[in-house]
């Protein structure tokens, strides 16, 4: 079950590279609408993220069940364990906002967004650095169950950028934000 959920996992973050960068650029105003194609991978993203939800849920039941059974937890010890954990299910509570958000309506083909004032912004900036703590505490994880070698380098690349494009992502936020309520 780990490895599947490590194949999810690379899955997820290559179509949220995608996203990112693709709703980035519609945010600051460089990309004009959303294509049908970016619709259909955020949905398949969604998707994924909600097996790798189940999973997780899976693997944290069985982590309390051996708790309980040896009779000690360990909490101070398994503080990473928690976070990974707490920042996922952040990223949940935060991802059903950016649903509700960014879902667009369409009214004589014209296509209109919710509001976007300053409540919008937080839940969005809180979504950026939900999403950085969980990919970031999980990439040498991951990199060990997809069985990478030698990843010290390879690893110190893809934080940078993942880093780069998350700070990308919360500029684009709040471009966003000015150019709603500003502009």
């Amino acid at each position: 079950m780990r490895k599947w959920n490590a194949i999810l996992s690379m899955g997820i973050l290559v179509l949220f590279l995608i996203h990112a960068i693709a709703g980035g650029f519609q945010l600051v105003g460089i990309l004009s609408g959303g294509s049908q194609v970016l619709k259909i991978l955020a949905w398949f993203m969604m998707i994924l993220i909600v097996i790798h939800a189940i999973i997780g849920c899976k693997l944290t039941a069985d982590t309390l069940k051996a708790c309980k059974q040896s009779g000690t937890s360990y909490f101070k010890e398994n503080r990473l364990f928690w976070l990974r954990r707490i920042s996922g299910f952040s990223i949940m509570l935060f991802i059903v906002c950016h649903l509700l958000i960014f879902t667009n309506t369409t009214t004589d083909g014209i296509v209109r967004l919710h509001l976007f004032e300053g409540a919008q912004l937080a839940t969005q900036i809180l979504l950026v650095i939900s999403i950085a703590v969980h990919v970031l505490s999980n990439i040498k994880p991951l990199l060990i169950a997809l069985g990478t070698r030698g990843g010290r380098e390879f690893l110190i690349d893809i934080l940078l950028v993942l880093s780069v494009l998350l700070v990308g992502m919360a500029i684009a936020f709040i471009v966003y934000y000015l150019r709603w309520n500003v502009m």
